[in-house]
């Protein structure tokens, strides 16, 4: 089979005029087209999106099955929705909800579609906690930064979300002297708190606007002083959490490109059932969104690809921008390279989208 993409991404750039020659459900040669009459000509072909922080999909939670099991689930959830490669996430609970879900992460170090565990909290600003259970927040502890050294040195990479300003300065140094990426978010920092932080080794700012203090004209606060800094930060792209205007406004306020990525922040329902339980709650989806019972948004009912198409349909984003902001940026914030289509890649492992970034031809 010829395919001959409009655009193919691949080694961070977005190429034309080139076709891919396929055997056996793998890619043999790269050619031009040179006017040979290709079996398909869709709009992209990429390689399958990646995503950092992804807390559930396909009827389960991370939270609520931290095991092997739950993270291989919840992968291929997302891998059948275009979505290569994961973090899965486990949020703010009791201490041995986090420790299980660690243990799983090493069990599973390796394997298609894991690319380590995203902890978010349970460090963080109770006033922003959103839907995470106030019971279980609590300031930075050792037995955090201890378990997240092990899954270090047993070559798991690591995000942690935690809220800067209750976070002890040493014990911040320490998680990014591990390799860890310590990540901003659900705090009330100022934004002074903030560059204290950055300067102690926080790299990432989590969810760009949700579960921030908003900004002012004279308190710009971790969402203001992040914008304007070279840190990576992550963005849910649903047009629930964060208005299309927002978005706009906070890609252009980057100080340069390739320091914002998409991220999904799906739940159980994305390839699930319309509703899912956390901390014995029932949230469910209503009008596209999730809400518990509090009324708060509880994650998101997203996958990448949808992301994808909304950068470039709804925020207007070149295609170039709005491809990176899904598949090579996430993977620059843990220090990855960009993936390239070559000879012997497989068709399984490529997203392959009509003229409206929404269907992947070959699925």
């Amino acid at each position: 089979m010829l395919i001959a993409p409009a655009g193919l991404w691949s080694d961070g750039a977005l190429h034309s005029g080139l076709a891919l020659e396929t055997h056996k459900g793998r890619v043999v040669a790269i050619r031009r087209l040179d006017g040979a009459t290709p079996d398909l000509a869709p709009a992209l072909v990429l390689p399958l999106l990646t995503d950092l922080q992804v807390n559930g999909g396909g009827g389960v939670m991370v939270n609520g099955d931290p095991t092997p099991d739950g993270l291989r689930a919840v992968a291929a959830a997302h891998r059948g929705r275009g979505t290569g490669a994961i973090l899965p996430t486990v949020i703010t609970d009791a201490p041995e909800v986090m420790e299980a879900a660690a243990e799983a992460a090493i069990a599973v170090r390796g394997a298609p579609g894991q690319l380590g565990l995203h902890i978010e909290g349970p460090h963080i600003a109770p006033a922003r906690r959103g839907t995470h259970k106030a019971d279980h927040i609590r300031p930075l502890d050792l037995r955090t930064v201890t378990l997240v050294e092990r899954l270090r040195a047993e070559g798991v990479a690591v995000m942690i979300t935690l809220a800067p300003e209750r976070a002890d300065p040493d014990l911040v140094r320490r998680l990014a002297a591990s390799g860890a990426v310590v990540s901003a978010g659900h705090s009330a920092a100022t934004a002074d708190q903030a560059r204290a932080a950055f300067a102690d080794g926080v790299s990432c700012l989590t969810h760009l606007y949700n579960a921030m203090e908003p900004m002012t004209s004279r308190a710009p606060g971790l969402l203001g002083a992040g914008l304007v800094s070279d840190r990576f930060a992550g963005i849910i792209v649903d047009g629930i959490h964060v208005a299309w205007d927002m978005v706009r406004i906070a890609l252009r306020a980057r100080p340069r490109p390739g320091l914002t990525f998409a991220v999904s922040d799906a739940m159980a329902t994305v390839g699930g059932p319309d509703r899912y339980r956390l901390y014995g709650d029932e949230i469910r989806v209503e009008n596209g969104a999730l809400v518990n019972a509090e009324g708060s948004l509880a994650g998101a009912h997203i996958d990448m690809a949808q992301s994808l198409a909304n950068l470039v349909t709804q925020v207007g984003l070149p295609r170039p921008e709005a491809i990176a902001m899904c598949t090579d940026t996430p993977r620059a914030v843990l220090g990855l390279t960009p993936q390239r289509i070559g000879p012997g890649t497989a068709l399984a492992d490529l997203l392959i989208l009509d003229d409206d970034l929404q269907r992947d031809i070959l699925a």
